[in-house]
């Protein structure tokens, strides 16, 4: 099984190689893609990036309870592959928010309420949504990832947990 990367491994601190789809099609990447996501419901995470298991790769996994009922997005776990996001409202919101690579440790950040996200989908193939809340939120968190940016650098009232 994977092991999650945390900090201060450097890795964490750099941006993520954009793939292209023979790359995304290959078996070790898919197999990379299949193991990400019992890795993130293990650890009790919501999403996960390909850095933080100790492959910069622009690939992140979104867990299903991050996607409302509404969306049209298909109700299982979403794979983004060289995601890309625009803000579509001025409005940000401010939420706790923790991550996998940064135990035991919260903040307050501030994160746009509506984005529009473009990426590749597993298969290599054109996906482009609008988010809000909850799935805005993981999109902006794992895309930061990789750009190398953690969120305890944006946030604020940071605190541990034992």
């Amino acid at each position: 099984m994977l092991k999650i990367v945390t900090l201060p491994n450097e890795n964490l601190r750099k941006r993520s190689i954009e793939i292209d789809c023979d790359f995304l099609l290959k078996k070790d990447t898919q197999k990379l893609i299949d193991e990400m996501i019992p890795v993130m419901y293990a650890s009790d995470g919501i999403g996960l990036a390909a850095v933080q298991v100790g492959h910069n790769l622009r690939i992140c996994t979104i867990g299903k309870l991050a996607i409302p009922k509404k969306h049209t997005l298909p109700t299982k776990d979403l794979v983004l592959v060289n995601p890309v996001w625009v803000k579509t409202s001025v409005r940000k919101v401010e939420d706790i928010e923790g991550c996998l690579s940064v135990p035991k440790t919260y903040g307050k950040v501030k994160r746009y309420k509506y984005i529009k996200v473009k990426a590749l989908d597993r298969e290599g193939k054109p996906l482009s949504f609008s988010a809000s809340d909850m799935l805005a939120r993981v999109v902006q968190h794992e895309v930061d990832h990789m750009d190398g940016v953690l969120f305890i650098d944006k946030a604020k009232d940071i605190y541990e947990v034992e």
